[in-house]
């Protein structure tokens, strides 16, 4: 087994965790950058904190009742 001695500038350890990553995997997730990250509105964020709120009072429907609800048909 071979053994790396590896200096790390003062600069870069202050800076917080630092991560040791293969190359391969580096670059595997390199190509999640091209992605933009989805920033939801004002209006989702609401609506997303009244359905976990909704959750969490056991306000849930089944699949059943929510195709009912929409009109669908089984």
């Amino acid at each position: 087994m071979n053994t790396y001695n590896v200096t790390i500038p003062k600069s870069l350890a202050q800076m917080g965790d630092l991560m040791l990553v293969p190359r391969k995997e580096y670059e595997s997730l390199l190509v999640w950058r091209k992605y933009k990250e989805y920033t939801p509105t004002l209006a989702e964020k609401r609506a997303l904190r009244k359905a976990e709120l909704n959750l969490k009072k056991g306000r849930t429907l089944s699949y059943d009742e929510f195709a009912a609800k929409l009109g669908f048909k089984n």
